[in-house]
């Protein structure tokens, strides 16, 4: 979304603050009753203007429509609003619900923002009330800590020298897989047992190398409790069961029984803790003290043994949107196994700036050896998971507006299991000229986007990106033999690639558009070919939320489904992945910041898509076929149907044609990045191809997974096995976060999914 009116995080304080004229800080006021809690944050400034956003925090009864009431001190006035409909009079503000998030459960939340004018300061309002109620709720306390090593490491030199830009090795992968076979993680069952009413639905992984033909036996304890080999969905509803059975279950080839599983992960309250630790904070050199939160999440396999470990980034509390200035603390990324044990920590040192936008990191088997890599922008003061220090320990590149915008910047590839360097090379593209890139203060220059994809057909390569308002650069690189090797980059300041200059979106998706085998990147509203080279552009410019799948099962191919915020554009539309062809949009209506798209009603065949502007729910020809649904956000399947759920903040929900059921409420848990309201990672992480969700809780001393209870009938393979999906779950941390979807259709009516052309590393 433009700089202007960007959402962006808000920040824990007890106690509000003020903003002086010129001047772009946190405000944020956390006022004082029993009955809410309202965050209050001025995101950024400009003469004679301002930007803010609010949550609330319900922390009484649910409350069905509301108003939150506040008194500026100094003359503001509120222009613009989105969320809510703000009116004032005089000094008085009053913002009251829309028609999608009026209802507000206990511990539930609502976000909206504005723009407003001001004068001659800025002072947060001294309170707020909610339906009458004045809010006093206070911010959570703070979690443990642990400091960072103390040691001087040894030294890692940077390189000195441009990466090289030769054509990629062409030497095969250390196996001789199946032709146009993609290198998958050879995962174990992902065994789990969670809590059902008096029972236990236990569930496990259905691989993707497994036929139709293979059964299983699941035991409890020694005891076989299956009469017959279990030929469906892969999941067991074990009746009447004790809470913390121990479970194993074993395939069945050919009538022949097979070895059993690890035992499984029991989630006996609904989900399973992994306890972190949380680092220390510090202080800025203006002085500013900061904590830290748990934030984005992604998992691979680091070590090897077909289980998943969680790499985990942790933010600052004055983390920034790249349209503020001000001092952050240090990036702090962590993996953990699901136990808890801590594998490693890199701190990627104060010249990498926190926030949304800085650091996109990839976790992924890239050489082909079994275990998961990670891969990060670093710059000098990088400390790896093992001590080794990147450049310089004493360079500090940060201006007095807490920007880095000049120095040495780096692209590490670290070693998963022990977090140490493998390979460092500088970062393509480099930022060059500050104000190339759109302004000249450090907003446009730091955009940065990341993903995976396979553009050979056969091997991941890792995807770094660069810019999206003006300028977008996209670098492919390989990782082979220990070492990171250019593939290619694509410019759209080259001859030719002009039309994806400014089509970029606050995310990724990476796709196999065009049915050859070779993924492709969907950059927004332009698609780069797996060559790098320009497949096509829409025209339709920068947004903030983009659907790729088989979202129209009905049609051949994937689709698009994308928002946009250009006044003269459509507000929203419905693509051939392909050609880029518009097979339907929506009028213009300015800034469309919110958009999704799934089968998330079987009322209507294939996937229905909603927006913040626009009214109704539309199907895949465009028509409004009834009540858009109360969040746009995040999706998950989770109950026994193929039709996908609403995840919004820290609960999922079943859309339904009057109004929403709840299926979860998270335990003490909070989601993530401001209003976009996500967790830290959602996904098929375990269990059968139903999706987990991961949220920190609220004192970020845990990692808390849950998965679902209910049974169901629908047999897949695991997402994971599905190339597409498992790539949006490597990119799902990049910038905007955004949910995955598979390279088939999962919805209702659907067919049988295809079996996955792939071979085990």
């Amino acid at each position: 979304m433009h700089p202007s009116r960007q959402r962006l995080t808000l920040l824990a304080a007890s106690t509000a603050a003020a903003v002086v004229a010129g001047t772009v800080g946190a405000v944020v006021a956390s006022a004082a009753a029993v009955g809410c809690r309202v965050d209050y944050q001025v995101t950024n400034s400009w003469q004679g203007g301002f930007g803010a956003n609010v949550t609330i925090t319900n922390l009484g009864e649910q409350v069905n429509g509301w108003a939150l009431t506040w008194s500026y001190a100094a003359g503001q006035q509120v222009a613009q609003a989105w969320n809510a409909t703000v009116t004032q009079s005089g000094a008085q503000v009053t913002a009251r619900n829309v028609d999608y998030n009026g209802v507000l459960d206990t511990f539930g939340t609502a976000s909206f923002g504005f723009n407003a004018s001001w004068t001659s300061s800025n002072p947060a309002p001294a309170s707020f009330a909610l339906n009458g109620v004045t809010c006093t709720g206070a911010p959570a306390t703070d979690g443990p800590t642990t400091p960072p090593p103390t040691t001087p490491p040894p030294t890692t030199a940077p390189p000195t020298t441009p990466p090289p830009t030769t054509p990629p090795p062409t030497t095969p992968p250390p196996t001789t897989p199946p032709a146009g076979a993609k290198q998958m993680e050879d995962l174990d069952r992902g065994l789990i047992s969670v809590r059902s009413g008096s029972g236990n639905l236990v569930s496990w992984r259905l691989l993707g190398t497994e036929t139709s033909g293979v059964s299983f036996n699941l035991y409890r304890g020694s005891t076989r409790i299956n009469a017959n080999p279990i030929t469906g969905a892969t999941s067991y509803l074990d009746s009447g069961a004790a809470a913390g059975s121990a479970y194993t279950v074993r395939a069945v080839v050919g009538g022949a029984e097979q070895a059993a599983s690890a035992p499984a992960l029991q989630f006996g309250n609904g989900y399973l803790d992994v306890p972190l630790q949380v680092p220390a904070g510090g202080t800025t050199p203006s002085g500013e003290s900061y904590t830290y939160s748990a934030n984005d999440a992604s998992v691979g396999d680091l070590n090897g043994d077909g289980t998943y470990e969680i790499v985990l980034k942790w933010d600052p509390s004055n983390a920034k949107d790249n349209s503020q200035s001000g001092y952050t603390g240090n990036v702090y990324v962590d993996a953990y196994t699901l136990t808890g044990t801590r594998l490693w920590r890199i701190d990627l040192g104060r010249n990498i700036r926190a926030g949304a936008h800085y650091t996109q990191f990839q976790v992924y088997d890239y050489d082909g050896d079994g275990r998961a890599e990670v891969a990060m922008k670093t710059a000098d003061g990088t400390r790896s998971g093992t001590g080794q220090l990147i450049g310089s320990s004493s360079a500090d590149y940060r201006n007095s507006g807490g920007y880095v915008l000049s120095g040495p910047e780096y692209l590490t590839m670290f070693n998963g299991q022990t977090g140490a360097i493998l390979s460092t090379v500088n970062y393509d593209p480099p930022r060059g000229t500050v104000s190339s890139w759109g302004d000249s203060y450090g907003n446009r220059v730091d955009r940065f986007l990341a993903g995976t994809a396979y553009l050979d057909g056969q091997r991941p390569s890792l995807i770094m990106a660069r810019g999206y308002y003006t300028r977008a650069v996209i670098a492919a690189w390989d990782f082979r033999n220990g070492a990171l090797t250019k593939r290619w980059t694509f410019d759209s300041n080259s001859s030719g690639n002009g039309a994806a200059a400014g089509q970029g979106n606050h995310q990724l998706s990476v796709a196999d558009v065009d049915a050859d085998g070779r993924q492709e990147i969907v950059y927004g509203a332009a698609t780069i070919d797996d060559n790098g080279r320009l497949l096509y552009s829409t025209g339709n410019g920068h947004g903030d939320a983009m659907h790729v799948g088989d979202l129209d099962p009905g049609r051949a191919g994937l689709e698009v489904f994308k928002v946009d915020e250009d006044a003269s554009k459509p507000s929203s539309w419905f693509a051939d992945a392909r050609t880029g062809q518009i097979l339907w949009s929506t009028p213009a209506s300015g800034d469309n910041g919110r958009g999704v798209s799934a089968d998330i009603w079987a009322g209507s065949p294939g996937a229905e898509s909603w927006s913040a502007s626009v009214s109704g729910l539309a199907n895949t020809r465009g028509q409004n076929v009834g009540r858009k649904p109360s969040s746009m956000n995040f999706l998950a399947w989770w109950d026994g149907d193929p039709v996908r759920e609403l995840l919004d903040g820290t609960k999922i929900d079943k859309y339904g044609t009057g109004g929403e059921t709840r299926l979860l409420t998270g335990d003490q848990v909070a989601s993530n990045n401001g209003t976009k309201s996500t967790p830290a990672l959602s996904g098929d992480i375990l269990g059968d191809w139903r999706e987990e969700v991961i949220w920190r809780t609220t004192d970020s001393r845990a990692l808390r997974i849950y998965s679902t209870p209910t049974p169901t009938s629908t047999r897949i393979h695991t997402l994971m096995h599905d190339p597409q999906y498992r790539v949006a779950i490597a990119w799902q941390n990049t910038a905007y976060n955004q949910p995955p979807h598979p390279g088939f259709f999962i919805g209702d009516g659907m067919a049988s999914p295809p079996t996955p052309n792939i071979y085990l590393r």
